[in-house]
């Protein structure tokens, strides 16, 4: 039976939201996934590395799923929800999660990590990244790329503005700024698709920044105007785009 758009409001509106955890969308939203397989690319390096941290955690999703962890392995992670959930997940496996204090500095000495990995990081501290890497160590990031799910954006905002702050050029720019060579950069559009107005709203309610001060209420019309579309049209597709970069520090000269 069709649920009321009303329904699918009311339902959508009352899940929570903590963690990084996605699966509340099965069956109601798809999106592709990069190419590279970040998550088989961390286990990889986890498993050469001797010291490893993980900035911005989420739940500890991406380090719960690495079968062997670096003997050392530390976790950063702000929003006190998150902390809660990557702790649970993390300290059986030994791994600490820490969290960074006010926001400009890594809670951790110079040179103690020979690998940095980071999924989705709202920002990039490269000056700190390349403080706590060890000559000869490793960053490894996939990051959201630029004017990702626009169309979302626009459908809700309007028209908005070309460029990006996100672009993965500003990133090896950036990485190379301080001192870091980069190995890979890459960059891909995946379709998303959501199939009710419900998707949405649980996914606008998550990931923040799609439609900054996002609520049911302020965008009920939108909303609504959504459903009718999906109702008549079918599924809503929109593009994520996701970048890799891996970055070295420069190994020490004798």
């Amino acid at each position: 039976m069709t649920r009321t758009f009303e329904e699918l409001v009311a339902e959508a509106g009352a899940v929570s939201v903590d963690g990084w955890d996605f699966s509340w969308l099965d069956g109601r939203a798809t999106e592709e996934r990069p190419s590279w397989g970040y998550a088989r690319l961390v286990g990889e390096r986890m498993a050469q590395a001797s010291a490893a941290l993980d900035v911005e955690t989420g739940g500890g999703e991406v380090l719960a799923g690495v079968s062997r962890l670096a003997p050392l392995t530390v976790a950063t992670e702000s929003w006190p929800p998150n902390i809660a959930r990557a702790s649970q997940r993390l300290h059986p496996r030994g791994v600490a999660v820490v969290s960074p204090g006010d926001g400009t500095r890594l809670p951790f000495g110079d040179g103690v990590f020979d690998l940095v990995v980071s999924r989705h990081p709202v920002t990039t501290w490269w000056e700190e990244i390349s403080r706590v890497l060890q000559p000869g160590g490793t960053y490894l990031s996939q990051q959201v790329g630029p004017r990702s799910v626009v169309e979302l954006t626009e459908f809700f905002m309007g028209p908005q503005p070309a460029g990006s702050g996100r672009d993965p050029e500003l990133a090896r720019a950036a990485a190379e700024a301080v001192g870091l060579g980069v190995l890979d950069l890459r960059l891909e559009s995946l379709r998303t698709v959501f199939h009710d107005i419900g998707a949405v709203i649980y996914f606008l309610r998550k990931v923040i920044w799609i439609v900054p001060g996002f609520t049911v209420d302020r965008y009920r019309t939108e909303l609504k105007a959504l459903h009718d579309r999906i109702q008549a049209d079918g599924p809503f597709l929109a593009h994520t785009t996701r970048f890799l970069i891996e970055a070295r520090k420069p190994a020490s000269r004798h």
